[in-house]
């Protein structure tokens, strides 16, 4: 039997987030709609921070009212604090994710906090979660290369993923957020994070900034990961780290999967519409 790796579709919320034109609400919803049909287990829709931080993600409750929902696939959002967390509950999230860095200085850059501040901070809204019975995810951001502060030590990311861990958190993703790492740092860097978590637990969120991404799929394929983020149409990229480019495709990293011989279960002609339908949204003139 054909062994199963899940892709996790982040493309209307980390795809879209980095976008300078303001996205119309009606296009982000037809964008999770599509992609509903293509079979995803989990899609990220948006995610509940303040405006002023992430404009284009302003209209978080409205897109969360306007999908159309389909059974079998979990609706996530982000969420940085408990206002965002109760937030996202009373729009109906099925999944909230919350996010930590590995490294000081895209931490005071993203959070404006360090490592251990940021970590507090979450602390009650992995509470509030586990109270409510919803399913909590974990992100890992610079997991091997920080726009600030160089080199990630894969000791540093370990320790967040076990913080993140012990709050909760279901799974815990690994971003390598600007998209410099390479095979043999991504596996330095599981290495690590292995003695602490089960590769079940564990997800790989690789962006493509310097093509690497699918060999960075690969090696962690072989330390036992079945989960990958990605993004259709490649959309994405981090407002807080420069020179971060699009996450990996959700449609190059199906293909890559089916070559190397796994499944996915996603239907290859939807998401083919979805990716045109969001570099569509990309490339659309500025209003």
């Amino acid at each position: 039997m054909t062994e199963q790796v899940e892709i996790f579709e982040m493309g209307p919320r980390d795809g879209l987030q980095n976008e300078k034109r303001l996205i119309p609400t009606a296009d982000k919803i037809a964008l999770v709609d599509l992609l509903s049909q293509a079979g995803f287990a989990h899609i990220e829709v948006t995610s509940f921070v303040p405006p002023a931080w992430v404009p284009q993600m302003a209209d978080a409750a409205q897109v969360m009212a306007g999908i159309t929902r389909r059974a079998g696939t979990r609706y996530a959002v982000l969420t940085p604090n408990l206002r965002g967390y109760q937030a996202a509950r009373a729009a109906g999230a099925d999944m909230v994710a919350v996010f930590a860095s590995a490294s000081e200085g895209f931490s005071r850059a993203n959070l404006n906090a360090s490592v251990d501040e940021a970590l507090a901070r979450l602390a009650p809204v992995a509470a509030q979660a586990l109270a409510d019975g919803v399913a909590l995810r974990g992100y890992v951001s610079v997991v091997t290369d920080c726009p600030f502060d160089g080199p990630t030590p894969p000791s540093a990311v370990a320790r967040v993923a076990a913080a993140l861990r012990d709050m909760g958190c279901d799974q815990i993703s690994l971003g390598d957020t600007i998209g410099q790492g390479r095979p043999e740092t991504i596996d330095a860097m599981l290495t690590a994070v292995l003695d602490e978590l089960p590769p079940e637990q564990l997800a790989g969120h690789y962006h493509d900034t310097a093509g690497r991404a699918l060999a960075n799929v690969d090696a962690s394929l072989a330390r036992g990961l079945r989960v990958f983020d990605a993004a259709v149409g490649g959309l994405g990229g981090c407002p807080y780290a420069p020179g971060a480019a699009g996450n990996v495709a959700t449609e190059a990293l199906a293909r890559h999967l089916t070559a190397k011989g796994f499944s996915h279960g996603l239907d290859m002609e939807i998401i083919t519409r979805a990716a045109d339908l969001a570099r569509a949204l990309r490339e659309a003139p500025h209003a």
